[in-house]
């Protein structure tokens, strides 16, 4: 008998929309107990092949072709988990409703126990502690890398013999990736087919068995894992597998340069925060002082949950619920959005995490991007479009892309889109949270490059970089390492990358560094 039966397959599958190829005869199949990576920069068509499996297509597409789901359930991991997450329900009743659909068999008396056991369950093999705090919790009380980690929770809920796993590790620190890792292997030795949908190299190199390299739509490069990640037969194979490629550059702005000697433009002091769970509050954040020059890349690192996020948002205004002073220019910020005024608003930007959630999906990015520029700085609406058009080119986006849909971009574009609509605002501080988690290693690359640009301009510009990457973090002159809402460690990042002194530090690095080790057997 066959150990790994075919328990889905696609066959020459086409996707056109408005004329456009989001994927060309793309032929895989998908077997119990094994991996199936589709790797590719954004846009390649990797995820509406994965969906393919779910029965999921863009809104007007036409579809040739044929997939096959063989008698069994597929659950999906989505790259954005907000998306998915009800934010008027709690964690603990979204679990809970899907844990008693599972156990409707057992006799009543029962149920309620049981269902609250799988929850627990799965809780922890989704690597998420604390859960009688977090099933308390709403989903915009979770980082970024918890809402993940609740949503892999709820596919290993379903029972589902397939799990389509759309860039599972999105987010998370070097720490909790490796345990990510390890357990979507364990879910593969119990039989279950992953399909893994991937830009992170590192992570495609420890858990896949088969690999399907994608670029433009089509599969450029398909065989084992060993094969074509040892021996990559393809041009496009090989620019992926060159992986971050920033730590220990030497451009400006990066370890090894002199801090930013700029006049200070930011800086908080005694700041408390907290989240409510419950009715009562939770200090999840407390930094007694932290500064931001002009001219300066500040790479603010830590695990998921460690109050990297929470911090940004105080710094923006959109997390009022905290004590202390974020000063702009030595003037107190008010701590709530709604009580800034125009031009703090425009002063200070934030670009989120999750770009395609933070745009309408009914009006074209163009519109969007030039409306920041009428709203915050007054200008006219044609000349607002001209500013958006041209801020959007200058970021590498052409007149054709921007006047289409948001959700008809790749993450790539759509970041840049997103970074380009707080610049119009023409800001004095930018606050980038995890911007470029989502990306692939080229595309991540050049977003890190366009920041150190940006810095280095000279036009007044300091920058807050939120990460869990260190190979991200090391595009920064400085680095302040926070754990369990605090900060650890802080200084140049040539000190803290090559001769870290806090214990926590050290764990990441040294994670971070074995990224490579193989955890399959």
């Amino acid at each position: 008998m066959n150990q790994h039966p075919v328990l889905a397959e696609i066959s020459r599958l086409s996707v056109e929309v408005d004329g456009r190829a989001l994927v060309d005869r793309v032929s895989l199949q998908v077997r119990a107990g094994k991996v199936t990576a589709l790797v590719g920069a954004s846009g390649s068509g990797k995820t509406t092949t994965g969906l393919a499996l779910l029965g999921a297509y863009p809104g007007g597409a036409r579809v040739t072709g044929e997939v096959r789901v063989h008698d069994t359930r597929v659950g999906y991991v989505p790259q954005h988990p907000a998306a998915v997450l009800n934010p008027a329900r709690r964690i603990g009743a979204l679990l809970h409703d899907m844990a008693r659909q599972q156990v409707r068999d057992l006799p009543r008396a029962r149920r309620r126990t049981a269902a609250a056991q799988r929850v627990i369950e799965a809780l922890g093999h989704a690597h998420l502690t604390d859960a009688e705090a977090l099933l308390r919790r709403y989903p915009h009380q979770l980082s970024g890398g918890q809402q993940q980690r609740v949503v892999i929770a709820q596919a290993l809920l379903l029972g589902a013999r397939v799990v389509v796993a759309d860039e599972p590790t999105t987010g998370q620190d070097a720490l909790t990736r490796r345990r990510i890792v390890g357990r979507l292997a364990a879910v593969a030795r119990r039989g279950i087919a992953v399909v893994l949908l991937s830009h992170d190299m590192d992570v495609v190199r420890e858990l896949a068995d088969e690999v399907l390299v994608m670029r433009g739509g089509r599969v450029v490069e398909h065989g084992p894992a060993h094969r074509v990640l040892s021996a990559p037969a393809h041009p496009w194979t090989r620019e992926l597998l060159a992986g971050p490629g920033t730590r220990g550059r030497t451009e400006a702005g990066i370890p090894g340069t002199p801090v930013a000697s700029g006049a200070e433009v930011l800086r908080v002091d005694r700041l408390v925060a907290h989240h409510r769970a419950g009715g009562s509050p939770v200090r999840v954040l407390s930094v007694a002082g932290m500064a931001l020059s002009t001219g300066e890349l500040l790479a603010v690192v830590g695990r998921s949950g460690s109050g990297k996020t929470t911090l940004a948002r105080c710094l923006a205004g959109l997390h009022r619920d905290h004590e202390g002073v974020v000063s702009l220019d030595g003037e107190a910020l008010p701590r709530s959005l709604r009580a800034r005024s125009r031009e703090q608003l425009a002063a200070v930007q934030y670009v989120f995490q999750d770009a395609r959630a933070a745009f309408d999906e009914h009006r074209p990015v163009l519109d969007q991007v030039a409306r920041t520029a009428v709203r915050l700085r007054g200008a006219g609406r044609e000349e607002a479009a001209r500013q958006a058009r041209q801020t959007l080119a200058d970021l590498g986006l052409g007149d054709d892309l921007v006047r289409r849909l948001p959700g008809r971009l790749s993450g790539g574009e759509l970041q840049r889109v997103a970074l380009a609509r707080a610049l119009l605002a023409r800001p004095r501080v930018l606050v980038c949270d995890e911007i470029t988690s989502g990306l692939d290693p080229v595309a991540r690359r050049s977003l890190l490059d366009l920041l150190a640009a940006l810095v280095r301009r000279g036009d007044g510009l300091g920058v807050v970089l939120i990460t869990h990457d260190l190979d991200t973090a090391a595009q920064a002159a400085r680095l302040a390492v926070l754990d369990g809402g605090q900060v650890v460690e802080e200084g140049t990042g040539e000190q803290i990358l090559t001769a870290p002194s806090h214990p926590f530090t050290v764990a990441l690095l040294g994670a971070s560094t074995r990224r490579g080790a193989a955890v399959r057997p």
